[in-house]
C-alpha cells in the first residue's frame, strides 16, 4: 500500500468532506499519512487528526513563511507537543525566499532553533526550501542535521543539490510535480537518485499531479506519481509502492501501521 509522507489534511480546503475522504483512504490503497503542520494552529489540528485516525501520524513545526508568529514560549510548547505519541517529525521547517516576509534573518533564526529542537527530541526533520538552496544547506550542515536525518520535502533543485542531501543521508520527497511536462530538472533527479532514498508525498491540497493539475490534491492521486516514477526508473509500479512504503517507515521510524 502507498504511504503519503506529507499532507495537510488540516487545511480548510478539506472542511466540507474531510471525514468522508479520510475514512476511505485505506480502502483506496493508502496505508498511512503523515500530516504536516505549517503553523501553531496547524499543530493543534494535526494533534486532533492523529488522535482520531490510527493510520495518520503527525509532524509539528512552523513553516518558514509563518515564523513571524514564533517566540520562545511557543517553541517550548512545540517541544512538549513533539513528545506526544504518534508525532514522528519536526516540520515543516526551513527557508522560503519566494516571498519577502518574514525577513530572511527571522526565518534563519527559527530554522536553526527548530533544528535544535529536533535534536533534543530525537526526531527527523521535514525540510521546506524554496529559492533558498545555499542558505538551507549551509544551515543544515552547520547544525549537523544529518544527525537527526529527515526528508527534503517537495524537492525542487537539481542533481548537484540532490547529491549533497543524499550524501547527508536525507530522503527526497517526490510528488505531483514529477508528472508536469516542464519538470525536466526533477525528472533528472528522480532518474539519478537511488530508490532507497525516495519517498512519495502529496503536499495536499496543493500540487495535484497530471491529469488533475489545478484541482484539489489528496492522497488518492498518488498512483499518478507512482506511475511517473516507475517510468523514469524503469521498474514496475508495485515496486515503487513497496520500496517507498518501506522508505517512509524508516524515515519516520514507524514499525507497523494501525488500521
Amino acid at each position: 500500500m502507498i504511504f503519503d509522507t506529507h499532507a495537510h489534511y488540516d487545511d480548510e480546503a478539506f472542511e466540507q468532506d474531510r471525514k468522508e475522504l479520510l475514512s476511505g483512504l485505506q480502502d483506496a490503497g493508502i496505508e498511512a499519512v503523515v500530516n504536516i503542520s505549517a503553523n501553531i494552529q496547524g499543530v493543534k489540528h494535526t494533534l486532533e487528526l492523529i488522535n482520531q485516525y490510527p493510520f495518520i501520524y503527525g509532524a509539528v513545526g512552523v513553516h518558514p513563511s509563518e515564523t513571524g508568529e514564533l517566540n520562545h514560549t511557543l517553541l517550548n510548547w512545540l517541544e512538549e507537543m513533539a513528545r506526544k505519541p504518534k508525532v514522528v517529525a519536526i516540520g515543516e521547517i526551513g527557508l522560503d525566499y519566494h516571498w519577502e516576509e518574514p525577513e530572511k534573518e527571522v526565518q534563519k533564526h527559527w530554522f536553526i532553533r527548530q533544528l535544535d529542537l529536533a535534536r533534543r527530541v530525537k526526531l527527523p526533520v521535514v525540510i521546506h526550501s524554496r529559492d533558498a538552496a545555499k542558505d538551507t544547506l549551509d544551515i543544515m550542515k552547520e547544525g549537523k542535521a544529518e544527525e537527526t536525518g529527515g526528508v527534503i520535502h517537495c524537492f525542487s533543485y537539481g542533481t548537484d543539490m540532490a547529491r549533497e542531501y543524499l550524501n547527508m543521508g536525507f530522503y527526497l520527497g517526490i510528488g505531483g510535480v514529477v508528472t508536469f511536462a516542464n519538470a525536466k530538472k526533477l525528472k533528472e533527479v528522480v532518474k539519478y537518485m537511488p530508490m532507497d532514498r525516495l519517498v512519495l508525498e502529496t503536499d495536499c491540497p496543493y500540487l495535484s499531479p497530471v491529469p488533475n493539475r489545478g484541482k484539489r490534491n489528496s492522497s488518492l492521486n498518488l498512483p499518478y506519481v507512482v506511475e511517473a516514477v516507475s517510468q523514469l526508473k524503469g521498474i514496475l509500479p508495485q515496486e515503487v509502492i513497496s520500496v517507498t512504503n518501506e522508505n517512509a517507515k524508516k524515515l519516520y521510524r514507524i514499525s507497523a501501521v494501525s488500521s
